[in-house]
């Protein structure tokens, strides 16, 4: 694993439960990718393969779009280790668990 990626998914939307939809589309997208990743309440970090996040990362606002988002903000950041493993989540978080 050489890289993660936190993505946050933004529908312009009033109707919160519109909202909650196409985020829910996005989170059952990035499930199905098959990979470590973990929702929290403003993202939704992954870990993997450069070329297979940013292949998420590419999709993810066609599946909100898909999903009934008429406009869709998406911030992306991405962690890449050129050499060797990148710190996991479990990593970075784990100590902080509760």
């Amino acid at each position: 694993m050489n890289a993660s990626v936190a993505i946050q998914v933004l529908p312009m939307s009033e109707d919160t439960t519109k909202v909650l939809h196409i985020v829910d589309q996005v989170i059952e997208y990035i499930q199905a990718q098959g990979l470590t990743y973990q929702v929290s309440a403003f993202e939704t970090t992954i870990d993997g393969d450069y070329d297979k996040l940013m292949q998420i990362v590419t999709e993810v606002p066609k599946i909100a779009a898909k999903a009934g988002g008429d406009s869709i903000m998406t911030y992306v950041k991405i962690n890449y280790q050129a050499k060797g493993d990148a710190l996991t989540i479990e990593d970075k978080t784990k100590k902080y668990e509760h």
